[in-house]
């Protein structure tokens, strides 16, 4: 037999699975808590799926087809790795704003930051979707085994039948039931109440965004006590240290080591999670302005609620950013604009 009479047509196969990969890896990272897994798994997840393509039978359609391979392939990765933090899954929040960030071991691993435009689609889902992608229910979803995990996801956001559910678990019906109320349940006593959040693209939470990176770029100090909540929250991964209330938050942001000087910080607007965020450029001994990391944003009415800081060069790539902000590099909004116009 010659090889074109066993291998599936790429262009079939293409047209069928390809509308599904955004909504596999917004899957994919609910699942694993990383950005940089839930694309691997993808990958391995279409690797897989055309290899076994010629012998899909139709009983199941294409999309649960492939949630069965991509849901399978996140178990496998899980169970190689303990659960995905942020420093307020590990310890109380410090009350010393002024004592040295506490290193975390090798042991730690962390939730990482989603791209907005790496799983935005159809637009009248997008509200929905970011609902179910927001940080802290990213990171609570850790807490719960990874078996409880998926029947939860694919039943309660995907809002595949028990049955489908059943099928890419390779469990009964009733088993479904009873893993999803259990999730249901410790997902209730973890996750923190979202309250009234500001969707990104309100025009109050992009006015809070600006004056957060107006307040580091022009290092005024005064500025953060106008934006923040009084209950506001400061999460600084990498370390296990993080802040509660404006009584630690603002004496630690405002710092000269943190802080520093007016032209030390650039930050670009963006957004991740379904939140808004910024990436974030400091300035290195050379005068560039270096990729520091990604600070994600909570936002309500009344202020920014909460900061996630993701103090890792490599996400800003992952944003689609430079890694170095020159005198030459395109103004910021250009590249405002080019990073939104792909959402």
């Amino acid at each position: 037999m010659v090889l074109h009479d066993v291998m599936p047509d790429s262009r079939d196969f293409a047209a069928r699975t390809e509308p599904f990969r955004r909504e596999l890896l917004a899957h994919c990272y609910r699942m694993l808590g990383s950005l940089h897994d839930a694309e691997d798994v993808v990958q391995e997840t279409y690797l897989r799926a055309w290899r076994a393509y010629g012998a899909f039978e139709e009983r199941s359609s294409v999309r649960t087809w492939l949630h069965r391979i991509a849901t399978n392939a996140c178990l496998t990765a899980l169970e190689r790795r303990g659960r995905r933090v942020l420093p307020s899954g590990l310890t109380g929040p410090s009350d010393d704003p002024f004592a040295p960030p506490v290193a975390a071991g090798p042991d730690v691993s962390w939730v990482q930051p989603l791209p907005d435009a790496l799983v935005a689609g159809d637009p009248a889902a997008a509200v929905v979707a970011r609902e179910d992608l927001r940080l802290a229910l990213v990171a609570s979803l850790q807490y719960l085994p990874a078996r409880q995990r998926a029947v939860l996801l694919l039943r309660d956001v995907l809002a595949l039948p028990a049955a489908d559910v059943a099928a890419v678990l390779d469990i009964s019906v009733a088993a479904v039931k009873s893993a999803l109320q259990r999730a249901r349940a410790r997902l209730e006593e973890v996750a923190p109440s979202a309250g009234a959040l500001v969707e990104p693209d309100e025009p109050r939470a992009r006015a809070l965004l600006d004056r957060y990176i107006a307040a580091f770029e022009n290092a005024d100090a005064a500025a953060f006590e106008e934006v923040l909540r009084a209950d506001a929250a400061l999460e600084m991964v990498g370390s296990r240290t993080w802040f509660s209330g404006l009584r630690t938050c603002l004496p630690y942001l405002t710092s000269p080591p943190v802080l520093g000087l007016p032209g030390d910080w650039r930050m670009v607007p963006t957004r991740a999670n379904g939140q808004p965020a910024a990436a974030v450029y400091r300035r290195g001994p050379s005068g560039a302005h270096e990729a520091f990391g990604i600070a994600v944003l909570t936002v309500a009415e009344d202020g920014i609620g909460r900061i996630v800081v993701f103090a890792d060069p490599a996400l800003v790539t992952a944003f689609g950013l430079p890694p170095v902000r020159s005198l030459t590099t395109p103004s910021m909004e250009t590249s405002v604009d080019s990073t939104i116009s792909r959402m």
